[in-house]
């Protein structure tokens, strides 16, 4: 069906479902290559709504690079609304590219970014209604091969069953040598467990689970030529790699608005719990000319008028204060101005309003993650609370009406008293905001959960009716003070699922698909979250959440992910969980300077 023709096939019913635009294609920007001999269609699959997956660096990254290369068109295709999926499904219409309308199990390869455990039954979701059967035992010649990649990759086991392909680690060098590996390959002579084995053999980064088996516990590769470890992808030469200079600009209202320009990968710092942290190692910055040339691009290729700097710690970058002063130069005569999440806690936070004046003055964000010193040295994140209300008191005074400040309950070791400095330290900070100003204090509280690749990976998660309790704590602290504070804790029972998710091995594939077939959908979303539909697939497939959530782990036990690749070794791992138990800073530790910073 082409595209004009798929179009008019949703005419009748497109205005009847929500926020229709999101199903239409053609914004701005967009690359459509028409179908020829030889054309290799890629479809990037984000398993989450078009709001969600269009505000995704990661996906404008490989969108740009792969479309940069001549006889590769690769298409972007998100999970559709519930009210949309039950209309293609009522019609029998496939779920389809944004580009060209090709239906998923007319392409050649559907990767699928994983960044959220919460959107595992998406996935199942977009290869049903693209048409492509759900297990990769039932694909055959005819069949698009289905990858996934991104901070899930990291454990997919869980996903093991519905998934051909993983990378682990970063794309933009591992996804074209991917493509250009299977250009040299004849595919109509091989089977395609012959296929995925030259592959893997070829391919450094890349895993097959279908090419392994699970013995007790780990998984061990049933060909001699197939990796026992599969190598993390690591781009060492940051400042080289690709970057989208014209990113496709969405046609309806979607999370992020704004020029995104990653400006480092990695983190100095060893945050025990972190494990975007821990398997983005190491540190690399771009330099401040790259950075503003293509923040440049970007701003002329699409008209945005916020410019937003992206990396897991952005004023830890080696060369902030000149950045920083480099863009307002460039861009505040413009009416541009900067966003800067993810900024430190440290002597240096207090310099940064005063320096960024052209930033909008939207929410100033903080995350100390835990309120005292104790519990602060557990999970390694040092953070002073004079250098948090300094930094806080000047964000106030430079214009700030809005601090957001992220903790979580739940960690290791954790205390009542731990609990309860979280209101008392929000409470400080608010108060700073002086009496009369309209000045607030947005408080998140999340719930710790235990990730693969982090000194915290063997740590037991807190039982519900725990969590639930330190979250009341939290609320009931704020008291007469909560005027100021508005709280916001995330919901206990979707944390206990994205921890067994976290953890869980390939055994727990039956379960996500039983928790697909009885309706769960969009999970990560409150008002399409249904616990039931997994606590039906725990009934069916006999399995309890809390088992693998809220258990601790001893450092000799199988874990699911042993056979690739993180940032650290275990050995490492296990000596900074030793030294998490017994309340000791981390040796791993790469702090910059003051000076490198402002």
């Amino acid at each position: 069906m082409s595209r004009e023709s798929h179009l008019r096939a949703l005419d009748p019913f497109l205005l009847t479902v929500a926020t229709p635009g999101q199903y239409l294609g053609g914004e701005w920007n967009t690359v459509a290559k028409a179908p020829r001999p030889g054309l290799l269609r890629v479809a990037l699959g984000f398993p989450d709504a078009y709001a969600v997956g269009m505000s995704h660096h990661g996906l404008r990254v490989l969108y740009e690079l792969l479309n940069a290369l001549p006889d590769v068109a690769a298409e972007r295709v998100f999970a559709p609304l519930p009210d949309m999926e039950q209309a293609l499904r009522a019609r029998g219409l496939p779920l389809t590219t944004l580009e060209t309308m090709t239906p998923l199990a007319e392409c050649d390869l559907v990767g699928f970014s994983l960044q959220y455990e919460l959107c595992s039954a998406n996935v199942l979701t977009m290869l049903d209604l693209g048409g492509v059967p759900l297990h990769a035992s039932a694909r055959g010649p005819g069949d698009p091969l289905v990858l996934a990649g991104g901070a899930g990759a990291f454990n997919p086991e869980p996903l093991a069953g519905f998934l051909d392909l993983v990378l682990v680690g970063e794309a933009e060098e591992a996804f074209p040598e991917l493509v250009a590996r299977l250009r040299d390959l004849d595919r109509a002579r091989l089977s395609r467990e012959a296929l995925l084995r030259e592959l893997v053999r070829t391919c450094p980064g890349w895993y097959a689970p279908s090419l392994y088996t699970v013995e007790q516990g780990r998984a061990v590769p049933r060909y001699e030529d197939v990796p026992a470890q599969v190598e993390r992808r690591v781009v060492r030469d940051l400042e080289a790699a690709a970057h989208p200079r014209a990113p496709v600009v969405p046609v309806v209202q979607t999370a992020h608005e704004r020029v995104t320009v990653e400006i480092m990968r990695g983190c100095p710092h060893a945050c025990r719990f972190c494990q975007a942290g821990a398997v983005s190692r190491p540190r690399r910055a771009r330099s401040v000319d790259t950075i503003v040339d293509i923040a440049e691009d970007c701003y002329r290729a699409t008209g945005y008028d916020e410019v937003g700097l992206l990396s897991l710690s952005t004023s830890d970058h080696p060369q902030f204060g000149e950045l920083v002063g480099r863009l307002d130069e460039v861009f505040a005569p413009r009416g541009v101005s900067l966003s800067l999440p993810s900024l430190r806690v440290d002597a240096a936070l207090s310099a940064i309003p005063e320096r960024v004046l052209s930033v909008r003055k939207g929410g100033f964000t903080l995350a100390p993650e835990a309120a005292t010193e104790r519990l602060r040295r557990v999970i390694n994140k040092p953070v002073d609370d004079d250098d948090l209300l300094a930094g806080a008191q000047a964000a106030f005074r430079a214009g700030w009406r809005t601090i957001k400040l992220y903790f979580m309950v739940g960690l290791p070791t954790e205390t009542d008293d731990d609990v309860d400095a979280i209101p008392r330290l929000a409470k400080r900070v608010a108060a700073l905001g002086g009496r009369g100003k309209r000045s607030s204090v947005h408080l998140s509280v999340a719930n710790f959960v235990p990730k693969a690749w982090t000194p915290f990976q063997w740590a037991a998660m807190d039982r519900p009716e725990v969590l639930a309790a330190k979250q009341a704590r939290v609320a009931e602290g704020l008291g007469r003070g909560r005027s100021r504070v508005r709280y916001r804790g995330h919901d206990v029972q979707a944390s206990i699922l994205e921890a067994a998710l976290a953890r869980a091995g390939r055994d727990w594939g039956p379960v996500v698909e039983a928790a697909w077939r009885h309706g769960a959908r969009l999970c990560a979303w409150e008002e399409h979250f249904r616990p039931q539909a997994w606590q039906a697939a725990f009934a069916s497939q006999g399995v309890d959440p809390e088992a693998v959530a809220c258990r601790e782990r001893t450092v000799d036990a199988p874990l699911p992910w042993a056979h690739l690749s993180g940032g650290l070794s275990e050995d490492r791992l296990r000596a900074d969980w030793q030294r998490a138990r017994e309340g000791a800073a981390s040796v791993e530790r790469e702090t910059p300077s003051r000076a490198d910073r402002v």
